[in-house]
């Protein structure tokens, strides 16, 4: 009998560990926007403490040479999701809009682009997405959401379809166009003085005009100011705005609270899909600005708002680790953890820096090929998979993760054209170089620099073709700009080209030349040669959807407003001032009053303009 029960249970502890060994592993993938690769303490930083992030590499493997496809927003996303260079997405731009400036814009991801979340769909997963994406919505109308993140293989989505920017919270300035707003608003007061003199000569006599003639011009003059106030005034709440999959859950958002909401929800997806195979793209709003100012975080740190920033960013992904382990998921679950490019070294004011730090590197975000804004951090983590404590300084690119994952899955290969590579026998230990022979460096959708690593060679050659002018002279990124431009005036040529050689010279400071560079001539022309094949892989170029007519805003493109809360609100406010003489108390819903009256005027025109568009 007691031999039968062991036998029984034998055969029950096999089942269940076979049945675990058959289980598709977990993604949990963790991006940061804009942090650079210097703001971790295991990548060099003693200042900022991220011990939970440090604890993440001790217990996985760390990449040296991560590196992303671009150094903005947009395109690096889109390299990330797809595994392709963002130009074959037709996200690489040809002028100085580099990424998506409005949410009622028609550019994004194109639906004909495949993630790695639509693939590991297709094998079974629950797929989710908490925070960033910021490769658009809608293509044609308002609901359309061929871009939207369920569009695109998520089967939940929870965050912002934007992005974060200081125009989502009042008093930061505004980071979209702001030039050519002030020049928009000096041509409308220059047409309101002209509309102003032509009444007062029609007044006292010295000229005759007709009264229809000049209410012509005013409507004229009108519709012309709507059309580019009401895209900039109301900033805020067109792209400042949280979805919960297709609908409009908060516009404008609410800040305040918006780390702990982002990170309750990543926490509260993986806990309902902890019995099922599942993928988590956690998007982080940090270190983006404006930065966020949470009671728990506030001058803790010893680098102001952004360190304080940084150190909130490592208890979210402390506690997001703890979730899997307290799950029991962890020898069954794939993290990982990065950042979308390089620091934003240029943003500062008043209060100090607000952008990050990318270490020895040269440049950051916006800076075409330079280092600083290419390199990221790169941290996996699979206890029982992967041997804990490694450190890989090979060269490998965020356009790794879609062949990666699709791989783990058990996803078949698709016959579509990837730049990326399966890191697996990198992260494992089984070879210590990845497939990338060659990377390619964009600014926009013009060819930067070449990355050559030379097979049975620790060098990993850099050839620069052109570089951003820093301004001031000799300044370290595009401080009167604020963000450095691809072409014309805003650039460098050079021929020969610049080339550094990393292994030696991280920080791109020593050109080489054939004095002093013995592969000189070799590199030139492995280079050229790879270029070369490179654009031919270019076959059918994508339409361009960071196009002026691709970004601009659009009425009928916009997700609409919610009104139920206001209303609710007014209701209550109107009743109260009906009901009794208005004292200094009153003034809270006397404002709410006012807003919520503007909003209705704002809504009503704004319909108007849909309802015309559309006709």
């Amino acid at each position: 009998m007691r031999i039968c029960l062991l036998a029984l249970l034998l055969a029950t502890g096999s089942h269940v560990t076979g049945s675990e060994e058959d289980r598709k592993p977990n993604f949990v993938l963790m991006m940061v926007d804009d942090l650079g690769i210097g703001d971790i303490g295991c990548y060099g930083n003693d200042t900022i403490r991220t011990p939970n992030i440090d604890h993440l590499a001790a217990e996985g493997v760390r990449l040296t040479q991560h590196i992303a496809a671009a150094p903005l927003c947009t395109p690096s996303r889109a390299a990330f999701h797809t595994g392709r260079y963002a130009l074959r997405a037709g996200l690489g731009s040809i002028g100085r809009v580099q990424v998506l400036l409005f949410l009622g814009g028609s550019g994004g991801l194109p639906p004909t682009e495949t993630t790695f979340a639509k693939k590991l769909q297709e094998q079974g997963y629950t797929t989710g997405l908490v925070g960033k994406w910021h490769l658009g919505v809608n293509c044609e109308h308002r609901g359309d959401h061929c871009h939207h993140p369920n569009t695109h293989g998520f089967s939940y989505f929870y965050g912002l379809p934007f992005t974060l920017f200081n125009d989502c919270n009042p008093g930061e300035g505004t980071d979209v166009l702001a030039d050519l707003k002030n020049l928009l608003w000096r041509l409308t007061l220059m047409v309101a003085l002209a509309l102003l003199s032509l009444v007062c000569v029609r007044v006292l006599g010295l000229l005759e005009v007709s009264v229809s003639f000049i209410v012509a011009v005013t409507c004229l003059s009108l519709l012309a100011f709507s059309v580019w106030f009401i895209p900039f005034h109301f900033l805020r709440t067109w792209n400042c705005i949280i979805m919960r999959n297709q609908e409009v859950v908060e516009q404008p958002m609410v800040l305040d609270t918006l780390p702990q909401r982002l990170l309750g929800e990543a926490q509260g997806f993986i806990e309902r899909n902890a019995d099922r195979p599942f993928l988590l793209f956690l998007s982080l709003a940090h270190v983006h600005t404006p930065l966020f100012n949470s009671p728990g975080f506030a001058g803790k740190s010893r680098h102001g708002l952004y360190g304080d920033n940084v150190e909130e960013v490592d208890y979210m992904i402390g506690r997001m680790t703890e979730t899997v382990d307290r799950l029991g998921l962890a020898n069954n679950t794939m993290m990982y953890f990065t950042s979308d490019h390089g620091g934003f070294i240029e943003d500062r004011d008043h209060r100090g820096q607000k952008g990050g730090w990318n270490g020895i590197y040269k440049g950051g975000k916006a800076m075409g090929g330079w280092e600083g804004g290419i390199r990221v951090p790169g941290i996996f983590r699979w206890p029982g998979r992967l041997p804990a404590g490694r450190v890989v300084d090979t060269p490998t690119s965020l356009m790794d993760l879609y062949p990666t994952l699709t791989h783990l899955a058990g996803s078949t290969h698709s016959h579509r054209l990837l730049d990326g590579y399966n890191l697996m026998p990198v992260l494992e230990g089984r070879t210590d170089r990845s497939q990338h022979e060659f990377m390619f460096h964009y600014c926009g959708a013009y060819l930067n620099a070449v990355r050559w690593h030379p097979p049975g060679s620790e060098s990993v050659y850099k050839v620069h073709f052109f570089t951003p002018n820093f301004s001031p002279p000799g300044a370290g990124g595009c401080y009167k700009t604020k963000l450095c431009f691809c072409d014309g005036h805003h650039v460098t040529h050079h021929n020969p080209p610049l080339i550094y050689d990393l292994y030696t010279d991280p920080s791109e400071s020593r050109n080489l030349t054939s004095d002093t560079e013995p592969r000189y001539q070799e590199v030139l022309q492995q280079t050229a040669r790879a270029v070369e094949l490179h654009r031919a892989t270019f076959t059918r170029p994508a339409p361009n959807q960071l196009s002026w007519e691709k970004i601009l805003w659009r009425p009928w493109l916009q997700e609409r407003f919610i009104y139920t809360g206001l209303t609710h609100a007014r209701t209550r406010a109107r009743a109260r001032a009906q009901t009794h003489t208005p004292t200094p108390q009153d003034v809270p819903a006397v404002t709410e009053r006012c807003v919520g009256d503007t909003e209705m005027f704002v809504h009503g025109l704004y319909k108007a303009l849909s309802e015309c568009a559309q006709r």
